[in-house]
């Protein structure tokens, strides 16, 4: 039995979570500078971006 996974799929999956958490908050926190509210978009940017980041590790990564 052999294991062709690479050792590195825990990393990669975290970075996915990590990378789309921020790329959420900057667009809420960029979407709420031009409408006057950063701090309150950045907080729901922050909440989609862990719940974007959990389906794409889910859809890359189903059996880690």
């Amino acid at each position: 039995m052999t294991n062709d996974r690479p050792p590195t799929r825990g990393a990669v999956a975290g970075s996915i979570m990590i990378a789309a958490t921020l790329l959420c908050a900057g667009i809420g926190l960029g979407v709420g500078a031009l409408v006057g509210a950063p701090v309150p978009l950045l907080i729901v940017g922050l909440g989609v971006g862990f719940v974007a980041g959990i389906a794409l590790v889910r859809a890359q990564f189903g059996d880690l």
